[in-house]
């Protein structure tokens, strides 16, 4: 994984690089040089270039000075003003009008809050010369710690970042104003190694050594089974796009428990084997049903509860069953989470009672019911506190998915796309999570595994591309997506 450092650790880092002996001058010629680069490269080359730089105090702004310098001696026409001394608005927009390079030198990683006066003013008259931008270690106006903007921000096309990722440059809406983010070694010792509480971005190599391969003597059982319950009124839909998610994956085998028999005749015909659990009145699994799937379900790898089960007082009182008492590792998604109704009792008793781990993937709407309060900002944040608090493995969906561990181990997911807003698709990756498991992969690294596949999968979707994707569709392309994660032919997102 690629180390995402807060601005805490970042400072942190340049301390002990400086107690060690690289003195602070040194660091900043090294970064202003990296940034110099990265305007000569956007500018085509140095000759007949411009850049104006605008540059903040502290080592931000110094950055900025040295790229001044550096550029100015390569032959580019540089025009530098300092935003403590105050922007001249006038000259500054005659230099916007000469097409220069501008260089964004403001505002550091440590930034909070919002854009004011004559910060907030460059930011906008940037964004509408349509000239290129280049950001000091992040663009102005981004929090460095959770990627929220509050109202004008930079926007970059190339930001130069030091030493590692910060989550501004990675969560949304900040990885879209950070443009193509290099990062820079400038000789900056990093204070956070990738153990215990660290958070990294995904890689494709990690994925690739994460899932194993078959062995020639394997089996079905052997390789994995998923069990899947689901499915309320008939409605077959999102049980089953669950249950062909995790056959694509890479389960050998795949049940899909439904309730009644009308349900489970009608999904069946396929590769999954679909078995009738009971069902109250009104078509909702009866909550007699959790010791049905308990019977034999230790045979399984993994057991996916909640896609379409509805909110029947019945089948809460099942799915509580289920979750507390079920001896396999278990993926509780969509109805299966509202169905706790805020209630960690049932995980708690899950975590006390056995070692087998539990993965929640709530959307943000899903993760307000369960844990009584919002999101907010700090994604990362929160979804590490609503891991511990729920002993889970939480796979926290978004713009940027997070997945965070009890112990403070953290992910940050850089695949996925806009087409993923769709129906169904959510369905489709709990049943690459579980199909991870059920093939051996623990819990944590099983969803940050099945997060990054799934973003990668709407690349592989044949013949039209994303246009008009559905969730469907995105299942037959997960085999292809791993196949080319094996043959290693995957770039980086």
């Amino acid at each position: 994984m690629r180390p995402v450092l807060t601005p805490e650790e970042m400072s942190e880092s340049d301390r002990r690089t400086i107690e060690a002996g690289t003195p602070q001058d040194v660091l900043m010629e090294r970064a202003g040089h990296a940034v110099a680069r990265a305007v000569r490269r956007i500018s085509g080359g140095a000759y007949g270039a411009r850049a104006l730089i605008v540059c903040g105090k502290g080592n931000n702004g110094g950055d900025g000075l040295v790229a001044s310098r550096v550029l100015t001696g390569w032959g580019v026409r540089v025009e530098v003003m300092k935003l403590f001394d105050g922007i001249d608005r006038a000259a500054f927009t005659r230099a916007l009008g000469r097409q220069p390079v501008f260089v964004d030198a403001m505002f550091g990683t440590g930034f909070q809050g919002k854009l004011d006066d004559d910060a907030a003013w460059v930011a906008t008259a940037v964004s509408r010369s349509g000239v290129k931008v280049v950001a000091v270690d992040i663009p102005s106006g981004v929090d460095g710690r959770t990627g929220a903007v509050v109202a004008e921000a930079v926007r970059a096309d190339v930001t130069v970042t030091f030493a590692a990722l910060k989550p501004g440059l990675v969560c949304q809406p900040g990885r879209s104003y950070a443009g193509d983010v290099e990062i820079v070694d400038i000789g900056i010792e990093l204070a956070v190694e990738l153990g215990a509480a660290a958070l990294g971005e995904t890689e494709a190599a990690d994925v690739a050594a994460w899932l194993p391969r078959r062995e020639v003597d394997t089996h079905k059982w052997a390789v994995g089974g998923v069990m899947v319950v689901g499915g309320s009124g008939g409605m077959i839909g999102a049980p089953t796009l669950v249950s062909h998610a995790a056959l694509r994956a890479g389960a050998g085998i795949v049940w899909c428990g439904l309730p009644g028999t009308d349900a489970a005749g009608r999904a069946s015909g396929t590769e999954v084997i679909t078995k009738a659990l009971p069902e109250t009145p009104g078509g909702s699994l009866d909550e007699t049903a959790a010791g049905v799937v308990l019977q034999g379900l230790d045979r399984f790898g993994a057991l996916v509860v909640g896609p379409g089960l509805g909110s029947d007082l019945h089948t809460r009182r099942a799915v509580a069953d289920l979750v507390a008492a079920a001896p396999v590792p278990l993926v509780l998604d969509a109805d299966g989470l509202n169905a706790l109704h805020g209630d960690l009792g049932p995980l708690h008793e899950r975590h006390a009672a056995q070692s087998e781990a539990t993965v929640l993937t709530p959307h943000e709407a899903e993760f307000a019911r369960l844990f009584g309060r919002p999101v907010g900002d700090d994604r990362v944040e929160s979804a590490r506190i609503a891991a511990q608090d729920s002993d889970s493995v939480v796979l926290l969906k978004g713009a940027t998915t997070v997945i965070a561990a009890p112990d403070g181990r953290a992910a940050l997911n850089p695949t996925g796309s806009p087409w993923l807003a769709t129906a169904g698709t959510g369905d489709v990756l709990s049943g690459i999570v579980g199909a991870f498991i059920a093939r051996g992969v623990p819990a944590l690294e099983a969803a940050i595994a099945a997060a990054w596949v799934h973003g990668r999968a709407v690349d592989f979707i044949e013949p039209a591309g994303p246009t008009g994707m559905i969730a469907s569709d995105l299942v037959e392309a997960i085999p292809r997506t791993l196949v080319a994660l094996d043959r290693g032919e995957l770039r980086e997102a």
